[in-house]
């Protein structure tokens, strides 16, 4: 029986999932169309983002220990996702994922994952 290797291990582990969110964010922070969307303490986001994407991707559980199921929508929600922030926010994820120089095939599909799952977070029309 072949043992097949995770995304999350493939990327690096954990470290690599907070330095891609510290590269998304970095972003993020120079956006006026995306920073309004997001606290003026973006720290917990950021660790809630990097450990959702670690559990994702087949790293341990501690986004779900900690906060429950993603529910993506409904945590996003209370936010208008028009569908130039959506795309705004898969070029500044996509970006940093390519930033980060991982393994291809992580790359890949942690592109692949981006582009699945942006239009599902629109929930305004702008």
């Amino acid at each position: 029986m072949q043992e097949t290797t995770s995304i999350y291990e493939l990327a690096g582990g954990l470290d690599a999932f907070v330095e891609l969110v510290d590269l998304f964010y970095a972003k993020v922070e120079d956006d006026p169309l995306l920073r309004p969307l997001y606290p003026e303490d973006l720290e917990p986001g950021k660790r809630h983002l990097a450990l959702f994407f670690a559990q994702y991707w087949g790293g341990p559980a501690t986004y779900n220990d900690e906060r429950g199921h993603p529910r993506l929508r409904r945590r996003h929600a209370p936010f208008e996702i028009t569908p130039e922030a959506a795309v705004r926010w898969a070029q500044h994820m996509s970006d940093s994922i390519v930033e980060l120089q991982l393994p291809e095939a992580a790359e890949r599909a942690m592109l692949e994952y981006v582009v699945r799952f942006t239009p599902s977070m629109i929930n305004h029309a702008g």
